[in-house]
């Protein structure tokens, strides 16, 4: 089959899983205890890593600009480039590549061993619907704990680079912080919780998408897996840049 037809039917196909996802979200049994279950997993679980990775960004960040803005004159304004780089592009985008790399590779796996194992034929014979009981918790559990991850990214990614700049370069802490506390606008805040969302809706339905689909045995849950997190990570990064654009029409941001 030619690659952009079945691209196409990909596409279609987890846009129509999205829809019932959220269509019987509200049907009884709504299994609200493997809500919590999945936001345990996918926050809690993944907040180690979300943590390192935003502190060491913020750092690097720090350590990347500071020589060039105090070239110019301009180290001042280091809070603000460090914080305006991870609230409006970083901090998302590195989150979702992060919680996709962990979580979406987990969802596709479990889903593509249950279908591989029969499982999920035994819950329809059951009378039990996967859609609501297997996807939806987990696209649920993406919309709520994603944004937080993020904002913890943010935060810890504008320490770090406080830290980076205090420590290495003598920079106080009052002048980083203040221009972090008057360079970020509302709406960049806005934008960087959008963002989130929208990757959360993405990575949640395409590793669904590829476990639920999974054929071939054993090695076809190495190959959804594998599959997920590459189609994932590739969309998010597009997916981003079209994001970029459309807040700042939307918002009135800089570089319309």
């Amino acid at each position: 089959m030619n690659i952009a037809i079945r691209s196409l039917l990909e596409v279609q196909e987890t846009s129509l899983l999205v829809w019932r996802a959220a269509r019987r979200l509200f049907r009884r049994p709504t299994y609200l205890n493997e809500m919590i279950a999945q936001m345990d997993v996918i926050g809690v679980g993944s907040l180690t890593i979300i943590v390192l990775t935003g502190f060491f960004t913020g750092g690097v960040l720090t350590l990347q600009t500071f020589p060039t803005l105090k070239y110019y004159g301009a180290q001042d304004q280091t809070g603000f480039l460090v914080a305006l780089s991870l609230v409006r592009e970083l901090g998302p985008v590195l989150t979702a590549l992060m919680v996709t790399g962990r979580v979406g590779s987990a969802i596709s796996a479990e889903l593509g061993s249950m279908v591989v194992s029969q499982q999920i034929d035994a819950m329809r014979a059951l009378g039990t619907d996967p859609v609501r009981k297997l996807v939806a918790p987990r696209l649920v559990a993406l919309f709520i704990t994603l944004p937080l991850l993020t904002v913890a990214a943010d935060v810890v990614g504008i320490i770090g680079g406080g830290a980076v700049a205090t420590t290495l370069y003598g920079q106080s802490a009052s002048t980083f912080l203040s221009s972090v506390r008057y360079g970020i606008t509302f709406d960049d805040m806005i934008g960087g919780v959008i963002k989130p969302l929208v990757f959360a809706l993405i990575l949640g339905s395409i590793s669904c998408y590829k476990g639920l689909s999974t054929d071939g045995g054993t090695v076809g849950v190495g190959r959804s897996t594998t599959s997920a997190v590459v189609t994932s990570s590739i969309v998010v990064i597009v997916a981003d840049f079209f994001l970029a654009k459309a807040l700042q029409v939307i918002l009135d941001m800089p570089g319309t």
